[in-house]
């Protein structure tokens, strides 16, 4: 099994796809109620998908980086705001966050082998 993609509901398609192309996303399906995006590595996707009304969503989607200090500041140095800088979390991940123009929140992390793999790992 593999996960095929994750969608974000969003109020303005057009302010949510720049925000996610300035992240470095490729957008490869682009309507006015759905976008699509691969990740720069993997094989990973993601779509964003127009919703009318008010709607709160609670998910988070996390992204990772190898060089995620330098990622970041490369993003504030192109205009992106931030909730929380990189900072090392108990969980032994180095975590940034912000929001996306709908409010759906967005953790740029990086974790390497404790992704997968923490000290605590169980196998059920």
């Amino acid at each position: 099994m593999n996960l095929n993609q994750v969608t974000l509901p969003v109020s303005d398609m057009e302010a949510a796809t720049a925000i996610y192309r300035k992240l470095g996303f490729l957008q490869i399906v682009d309507t006015d109620h759905h976008a699509r995006f691969e990740c720069p590595i993997g094989n990973a996707t993601f779509s964003l998908s127009l919703s009318k009304g008010n709607f709160r969503n609670g998910s988070i989607i996390y992204f990772e980086h190898e060089d995620l200090d330098q990622w970041v500041k490369q993003l504030v140095d192109n205009g992106i705001e931030f909730d929380q800088m990189p900072e090392d979390k108990r969980y032994l991940w180095r975590e940034a966050v912000l929001r996306d123009p709908s409010g759906n929140k967005i953790k740029l992390y990086y974790a390497g082998e404790n992704r997968k793999n923490p000290p605590w790992r169980v196998e059920r």
